[in-house]
């Protein structure tokens, strides 16, 4: 656009808050009422989404973007098979659905029966399928809806064979799922307290409790199992063992895997819950159990992870090791079909090993070139299983794998319009800010000329030890075929290299996130790929938070940034919904050594008028009850009034939509479609014609 935009006036308070002597202003404080209750957020709402999307709908190629996503996206999507008692149960999306479908086979090679649809829920698509749990002999399917995106949950049962949706309703639930007895009679879950009024989109989440429901009866008669008053930050979740003898009732403070853990015996409906190991120094998860004997993933002397055996007899002193440390973080694991399966990383790439219960190895699953692979989801007797590939360039594939032998058999491929030949996918090694080496994967275009001027969009995340993979995405398959290069590091506060590397993105060490990567964006320039006109980045939620905090950082480095769903506010963010779990990556204001730290990234505290900042378009959406809206609600309206720049700087306010989980298919196309028009702009890229008319 040649005329300069004018945003929409947003007024100031005078909000100033001290912490440990130091004043920090905070003049768009309103900006946090939650938008369904206050009318002048609401106004400002329209009124910014008013310009926005004026902006958005004049780009050139944005219709031809979305009429070429439409047509890519039309394609089957399936889930891996889990087996459920006698029958086999996935999820079918026949291309455009808003939402995936549940389906029912009885073998392999009989035609699927429909299970549950979520599309009939609503006409928008906006509720959503976000869980299921089987009883033991499959009658019963207990499962949750979403409405709006939200974290909250309402669960429903399900008698299968009838399809009939029974009368139970239970609410105040988020996170998790639910875990029916062998009898079939009811199931555990956890809760919050009911909330008051209108405050369930933003008050804090605390006073976790573990609950019993029978079938049949309201859930006002459901009797409380465990609970820890004293303890209202504790967050609780229950689980019955495969054998259906115990009940394993975890304990957790914040987002990592330390954890307490505790067992009850079902058979002693009186008997209280042992403490099997009670600190918040590891990870404590049971992966599986032989009578008394349990078998847990744990970090406890062994930072990237390893499998030992308990005898819930004797307690923590009978310990033994059953699968070492390896050199390879392990990200997971779990026994199925009289195998401990191990699911390691090895230079961010996937390896699964198997070992029998005593810790000998048995075999390796190798994958076919740089992707991610997964799955491998059994019971203890099941002899066979399923796992998934894909990459870059490569549609999901599902495949059968038979325990026994080891054999692998494609059980069904995507058919999606993309030729892998065309693209290229590697993964290089560059040289952080302190000297660390930080992988990161790039795919592009074979024969890319490295002339400076190749739009490159590099997206990241550095948090919460999440491990960044490379994965099959339509989205980036555009991007590709318009030209762009799409990188993604691996840097510092993910789970990559086990837990050093997370902790050393976290609390007083977050800045490492940024530098590394601020690094792959001078790396890219510095190897020929890019400059910084034609530079974009991208991340949603902590990756949020990354892109504000960088693009704040170093503005001249970037030509445009794409936050979503943003952590812009690092000193109020534990004040709200689960915010207060985070304080374990980022820290609290209450040290006063982590204040300064977090003061000093904060993205809507350090923007400072006067500098020109990149183009920017800020997502966010109305009903994210887990990072609130008014974190990018005030970052962006202090970004206009900060901005010196001629590079728009928008934000776009989704509603009925919430952190990104069970987001309508039509309402992520058109996110996509106008975030892909507006970094064509701004980074000066040609859509093909071809791909439809204006």
């Amino acid at each position: 656009m040649a005329e300069p935009l004018t945003y929409p006036r947003t007024r100031t308070v005078d909000q100033v808050d001290i912490y440990h002597g130091i004043e920090v202003a905070d003049p768009y404080r309103w900006l946090e009422n939650d938008v369904r209750t206050d009318d002048e957020v609401a106004d400002w709402v329209r009124r910014q989404n008013e310009v926005t999307d004026a902006y958005l709908r004049a780009l050139p190629g944005r219709d031809r973007i979305r009429s070429r996503l439409l047509r890519l996206w039309d394609y089957e999507r399936r889930s891996a098979p889990s087996k459920v008692a006698d029958y086999y149960v996935f999820s079918r999306n026949d291309g455009l659905q808003n939402q995936s479908v549940l389906y029912l086979q009885q073998a392999l090679d009989t035609e699927p029966e429909l299970l549950l649809d979520p599309n009939e829920w609503s006409a928008d698509g906006t509720v959503a399928l976000a869980g299921t749990s089987f009883s033991e002999d499959g009658r019963y399917m207990a499962f949750a809806k979403s409405t709006g995106g939200s974290d909250w949950r309402e669960w429903y049962v399900m008698e299968v064979d009838s399809r009939r949706t029974l009368p139970d309703h239970l609410r105040w639930i988020k996170w998790g799922s639910v875990s029916w007895t062998h009898d079939g009679r009811g199931f555990f879950y956890s809760r919050f307290p009911e909330v008051e009024g209108e405050a369930e989109y933003q008050s804090l989440n605390r006073n976790s409790s573990l609950w019993y429901h029978r079938l049949g009866t309201p859930q006002a008669e459901d009797v409380l199992v465990y609970r820890t008053p004293e303890h209202p930050d504790w967050n609780l979740h229950g689980g019955v063992t495969e054998d259906g003898r115990y009940l394993l009732i975890y304990i957790s403070i914040g987002t990592d895997d330390r954890n307490q853990l505790l067992v009850k015996d079902l058979h002693e409906p009186y008997g209280m819950p042992v403490g099997l190991f009670g600190d918040f120094e590891n990870e404590w998860s049971v992966i599986g159990n032989d009578g008394t004997w349990f078998y847990l993933k744990t970090d406890h002397e062994a930072a990237r992870g390893r499998v030992v055996r308990v005898d819930l007899r004797v307690g923590r002193e009978s310990m033994l090791e059953v699968v070492p440390e390896a050199a390879a973080p392990l990200r997971g694991a779990g026994i199925t079909g009289n195998l401990i399966v191990c699911s390691y990383l090895r230079d961010v790439l996937p390896l699964v090993r198997m070992f029998h219960l005593d810790g000998s190895h048995v075999r390796d699953v190798e994958f076919p070139g740089i992707g991610s692979g997964g799955g491998f989801g059994g019971r203890w007797k099941q002899t066979e299983t399923f796992y998934s590939y894909s990459s870059f360039d490569t549609p999901p594939s599902i495949f059968r794998y038979d325990m026994i032998t080891g054999a692998s058999q494609l059980h069904w491929r995507a058919e999606v319009q993309v030729d892998p030949e065309r693209y290229e996918v590697k993964q290089v090694f560059y040289t952080s800010k302190d000297g660390t080496r930080i992988p990161m994967f790039l795919t592009h275009r074979k024969g890319l000329e490295l002339d400076g001027r190749t739009p490159v969009l590099v997206y990241g995340y550095g948090g919460f030890n999440a491990s960044m993979t490379p994965g099959f995405s339509v989205t980036r398959l555009v991007w590709l075929e318009m030209g762009g290069v799409f990188a993604m590091p691996n840097i510092r506060g993910g789970g990559e290299y086990g837990q050093a590397w997370h902790k050393a993105g976290t609390k007083l060490q977050k800045q490492n996130v940024f530098d590394d990567f601020i690094a792959a964006g001078e790396w890219l320039i510095a190897e020929g790929y890019t400059s910084p006109d034609k530079l974009a980045i991208q991340g949603g939620s902590n990756g949020g938070l990354l892109v504000g905090a960088c693009m704040v950082q170093r503005p001249e480095l970037f030509k445009a940034a794409l936050p979503a769903v943003g952590v812009m506010d690092m000193l109020r963010f534990h004040q709200f919904t689960a915010g207060r779990y985070w304080t374990d990556d980022y820290g609290s204001v209450e040290d006063p050594e982590e204040f300064r730290v977090l003061n000093g990234y904060s993205p809507y505290h350090n923007l400072k008028p006067g500098v020109a900042y990149p183009a920017t378009l800020v997502t966010t959406a109305d009903t994210d009850d887990r990072v609130v809206p008014g974190h990018s609600f005030k970052f962006a309206a202090r970004l206009q009034a900060c901005h010196a720049g001629a590079e728009p700087v928008l934000i776009r306010i989704e509603t009925d939509a919430g952190h990104g989980a069970g987001k309508p298919t039509e309402k992520v196309i058109e996110l996509y479609a106008d975030q892909w028009a507006f970094l064509a702009d701004r980074l000066g890229m040609t859509v093909p014609r071809e791909w439809g008319e204006e």
